[in-house]
């Protein structure tokens, strides 16, 4: 685990732009068994390409005309109950962190692992999360 010192800003880097943040695996429950609408789930991690990829990415990719209705992240090494929940619905991916996965009436839709995030611009992410969220949403 993670000092709380350490994770909170990187949290906040989320959070503050409208993320709901799940700590608990009854939250990433209730959030994913609604099976209503969509649902973004962005897993949170202190590596370097979440800083610089991925959250960066998640954010860009809502200014888009189309967005998911529940926007939400875990923090991997921190809400570790919480994450490890919501990697039961990611099933059959493997865990990966930072990772980020839209679920639409419960269903996963879309995934783009760790290995997609690193050496991609986040633009080039935001732009993959703006044609899914145009698909599905």
């Amino acid at each position: 685990m993670y000092p709380v010192e350490l994770t909170t800003p990187m949290q906040q880097e989320l959070t503050e732009h409208g993320f709901q943040s799940l700590e608990t695996p009854e939250a990433v429950k209730t959030i994913l068994d609604a099976k209503e609408g969509t649902v973004l789930v962005v897993i949170n991690s202190v590596c370097g390409c979440a800083a610089a990829h991925a959250r960066p990415a998640a954010k860009m990719a809502l200014q888009n005309d189309k967005t998911p209705d529940k926007i939400t992240t875990v923090f991997a090494g921190v809400q570790k109950e919480a994450v490890n929940e919501a990697r039961r619905y990611m099933l059959p991916y493997p865990p990966s962190s930072p990772s980020i996965a839209l679920f639409k009436e419960g269903r996963l839709v879309y995934f783009i692992e760790r290995h997609h995030i690193e050496g991609k611009t986040a633009e080039i992410i935001a732009n993959n999360l703006k044609q899914a969220f145009d698909e599905y949403c």
